[in-house]
């Protein structure tokens, strides 16, 4: 039988492109995806000709093409455009490992759509479905929705699985216990694990991701289906690219055969 497969996850809500000088910069933030180093990337806050605050500029295809990485996408906001392509704002899955497909997910609740974007990807021996979301930030009875019908996705016990994304609570909030029916938060299953937090500091090795100036929330999240070994859990400097820090996870995938 063949071992486990490691992969490399990061998750990054990206402000589409616009850092804490409030530049939008989309090299800056290609340099810091691409230090990561990671076999899949799952970004929310996404811009696909959006409008002037990215320039206008198809940011899901630019960062897949200058990573060298496959691209799924799963738009929340998708209106008609003014001549460069459709507007829109949401989700993508990048990969160097094949994607064998995807799927979009509306969540229920008000305001701003959201949405969850699900991919399955090819391993050396099986496939990992990951899916990508960032919940509601108005009202936790929408969060619970939401967090219902993704935990939905996640009913096989037979599909090895990670659900990321910007969850906007805490993974202890009782909007989210749901996803304890199916899955594990990464964070507190890794043994390794450091984050931006000084050595000193009484918020180190808590996992803090926002605001990226100062940290003091943990909505920034992994959470993996039974069976995924996490080896190490890190949260990255965002260098300036974001208003989040990225979260780093080091899985290990069993295998099928």
């Amino acid at each position: 039988m063949t071992g486990p497969v490691p992969v490399r996850l990061v998750s990054f809500n990206v402000h589409h492109g616009v850092g804490g000088d409030g530049r939008h910069d989309l090299p800056r933030l290609a340099r810091v995806l691409a230090a990561a180093d990671a076999d899949v990337i799952c970004l929310q806050e996404v811009d696909r000709h959006f409008g002037d605050r990215s320039e206008h500029v198809d940011q899901a295809l630019l960062l897949s093409r200058g990573l060298g990485m496959e691209l799924a996408w799963g738009p929340s906001i998708d209106e008609p455009g003014t001549g460069s392509g459709r507007r829109q704002y949401g989700n993508a899955v990048l990969s160097r490992l094949p994607v064998l497909g995807s799927e979009l997910h509306r969540l229920p609740g008000q305001g701003e759509p959201r949405t969850a974007l699900r991919a399955q990807v090819q391993l050396a021996d099986g496939v990992l479905a990951v899916t990508t979301t960032h919940l509601s930030s108005r009202s936790a009875d929408d969060r619970a929705a939401q967090a219902a019908a993704v935990a939905a996705l996640h009913t096989d016990p037979g599909t090895a699985a990670v659900l990321v994304g910007d969850l906007n609570a805490d993974a202890d909030a009782p909007e989210l216990a749901v996803l304890r029916e199916y899955l594990s938060d990464a964070w507190e299953l890794a043994a390794d694990r450091s984050d931006q937090a000084g050595r000193f500091s009484g918020h180190a090795r808590q996992g803090l991701t926002h605001p990226a100036s100062r940290p003091r929330v943990r909505i920034d999240q992994v959470w993996v289906s039974a069976g995924v070994t996490v080896r190490g859990a890190r949260v990255l400097d965002s260098a300036g690219a974001s208003d989040h820090h990225p979260l780093l996870v080091d899985l290990a995938v069993p295998s099928t055969s």
